[in-house]
């Protein structure tokens, strides 16, 4: 089985408290949106307390060109990708420091700008990877992304058993936000999103590395879309950049959809709910997890570590649910403790990998 041996994240430099940030979304949309206060309860309701943004608060109180944010998140985005892939080489779940020469592949995941060469590409001029490693950037995924790239790692590896593979997620969620768009999914996104950067490396079967801790192994992945289903959440690209698509019908929408795709997926592998110690969730959002424990038949005990990520942090879209493992990870875990991993975007699509523990 191919296994997750390390794992990291980056936090970009400015942190910020929720109720800032409802300030200057007050200020922003002051006159412009009806009943303004009583939609912006949705920043103390959220059980959010910070997050993180590549941009000092002040930037978004004057205008930015779509090419302003996307040359900003290109140079960003190739910063960020080197600090975790560096911190992800030389983690503590190795024994040793791995060299960027040793990797096969990287699979890059973001949704948030647009880079052709894409950031992979960037990123290997500044760090020693070879020439012949394999680049596979995934777009468009959103907030499924960290699980998607997850499992395509685990499809290369089966291939490739001797291969190395790192995932590499960076969103800058903050660049996207557009102080004219007066609608409710606008409100909602400034409310939510944030930025951040992950990287796990994924291993074959074959490949030949040590690690420190009990860590998961990929026992078996499913995805699952939602025909007809482009309105639920993503992005409209108009002249000003990316504006935000986020229906209120999500929670319900997993409440009906998800439940079935998770049975039928356990099924398959003999498994049951009841068998599942660690739930790692993408936090979507606070409803989200709410739809997540009453779809699953989960406690809250089941997504307290991804109501903390989701308090600390935000929803960071695809980087996010590799935050929620990397704090499993640092756990002390029985041999053979089973785990699901979970995320969703759009499509509308879900994510699931079933992870088994051992040393």
């Amino acid at each position: 089985m191919p296994k997750i041996t390390s794992i990291s994240t980056y936090n970009p430099p400015y942190t910020l408290e929720q109720s800032n940030i409802e300030n200057l979304t007050k200020e922003l949309f002051e006159d412009k949106i009806p009943q303004l206060n009583r939609l912006l309860k949705v920043f103390e309701n959220g059980d959010i307390q910070t997050r993180h943004f590549c941009v000092p608060l002040e930037w978004h109180q004057s205008e930015h060109s779509f090419e302003e944010r996307n040359n900003l998140y290109i140079e960003l985005a190739t910063q960020y990708s080197i600090e975790v892939i560096n911190n992800c080489l030389n983690s503590d779940f190795l024994e040793s420091p791995l060299h960027p020469s040793e990797i096969d592949a990287i699979i890059f995941v973001s949704s948030t700008g647009i880079s052709t060469p894409s950031i992979d590409a960037r990123v290997m001029n500044h760090l020693p990877f070879s020439d012949r490693t394999k680049r596979i950037p995934l777009w468009g995924l959103g907030c499924a992304g960290g699980a998607s790239g997850i499992s395509r790692a685990f499809d290369y590896c089966k291939a490739y058993p001797s291969s190395k593979v790192l995932v590499v997620c960076v969103e800058l969620c903050s660049l996207t936000f557009q102080p004219n768009d007066f609608s409710k999914s606008n409100l909602i996104g400034a409310s939510l999103f944030a930025d951040g950067a992950a990287c796990a490396l994924v291993c074959g079967d074959e490949a030949e590395l040590a690690t420190t801790k009990t860590v998961p192994h990929i026992t078996a992945t499913a995805s699952k879309w939602m025909p007809d289903s482009e309105d639920v959440m993503g992005w409209d690209i108009k002249n000003n950049g990316l504006h935000v698509v986020f229906s209120k019908s999500i929670p319900s929408i997993i409440t009906a959809w998800l439940g079935p795709f998770i049975d039928d997926f356990l099924g398959e592998q003999q498994v049951t709910k009841a068998e599942l110690t660690n739930f790692v969730a993408h936090p979507g959002g606070k409803k989200v997890l709410k739809a997540y424990e009453e779809t699953l038949e989960l406690t809250e005990d089941h997504t307290h570590i991804s109501r903390e990520v989701l308090k600390s942090n935000g929803n960071m879209s695809s980087p996010t649910v590799l935050y929620v493992l990397e704090q499993f990870m640092k756990k002390k875990h029985n041999n053979d403790e089973l785990g699901l991993l979970v995320a969703l975007g759009p499509g509308f699509c879900g994510e699931a990998v079933l992870l088994k523990w051992r040393d």
